[in-house]
């Protein structure tokens, strides 16, 4: 097992990758986005992850997340997502929480974690809104992601500061609450330029935790994950 990280080496360097395994990530969100990241961080050769989601794997997720097959339909986001890590590195320091993040626990589970980058792929806007406030307070690096749904364009993926974003209404509402809290600037998001398809949006009836169903297609969720990834992986290195 101790060379599988050969080809990483090849191209951080040793010093780089040393850098990374002794690092540790947090991961909110283990969807389309959050799962690719997640993933992509664990094969990179990150030592410690601590992944967080309560939500199940169901049916209509199969065509974008990566923890989504026949065979997990019903389990645990967070369960199955921990399997595949392990299953990549079996020295992989790895903590699973099945819950949702909220303002109860996000403070402490951010003072326990001693996280060095917080990866951010919450779809609701409060949770979300307040882990980036957490974040800034408390000087951990964080990186989020806005709005993949209703996107069909690789090309105009982009990461950014968020006070410069454009064409996308989950990061203009993001910017609007963190404003209002203080925080103008200084919030590194993936997000895309390409203007939603608002035919692909339609009211969720019934939905207990959202207003409206957003049309996907298989590889744009996957690309902001790794976009997050390759970022949070990048600045990590810079630290050697």
């Amino acid at each position: 097992m101790e060379r599988w990280t050969q080809r990483t080496e090849l191209l951080t360097g040793k010093t780089g990758l040393e850098q990374l395994q002794k690092s540790s990530v947090l991961i909110v969100g283990l969807g389309g986005v959050g799962g690719m990241a997640a993933e992509m961080i664990c094969r990179a050769g990150v030592g410690s992850m601590t992944i967080i989601d309560r939500d199940t794997v169901s049916l209509t997720n199969i065509n974008r997340q990566i923890v989504a097959l026949c065979s997990t339909i019903d389990k645990q986001k967070s369960e199955v997502m921990a399997m595949r890590l392990k299953d990549i590195n079996l020295n992989l320091q790895l903590t699973v929480i099945s819950d949702w993040l909220d303002e109860k626990n996000t403070e402490n589970i951010l003072d326990e974690g001693k996280f060095d980058f917080v990866v951010d792929a919450i779809d609701t806007l409060s949770p979300k809104v307040f882990l980036i406030k957490t974040c800034i307070e408390k000087e951990i690096r964080i990186v989020s992601s806005m709005g993949s749904g209703a996107k069909m364009d690789p090309a105009q993926i982009r990461i950014a500061d968020i006070s410069t974003t454009n064409y996308c209404p989950l990061a203009k509402a993001v910017r609007q609450r963190l404003s209002k809290m203080g925080i103008k600037k200084g919030v590194p998001v993936v997000y895309s330029t390409e203007s939603a398809d608002k035919n692909s949006v339609i009211s969720a009836e019934g939905e207990k935790y959202k207003k409206s169903t957003t049309g996907t297609i298989s590889y744009m969720p996957a690309l902001f994950g790794l976009h997050l990834a390759s970022y949070v992986i990048r600045e990590l290195i810079k630290n050697d």
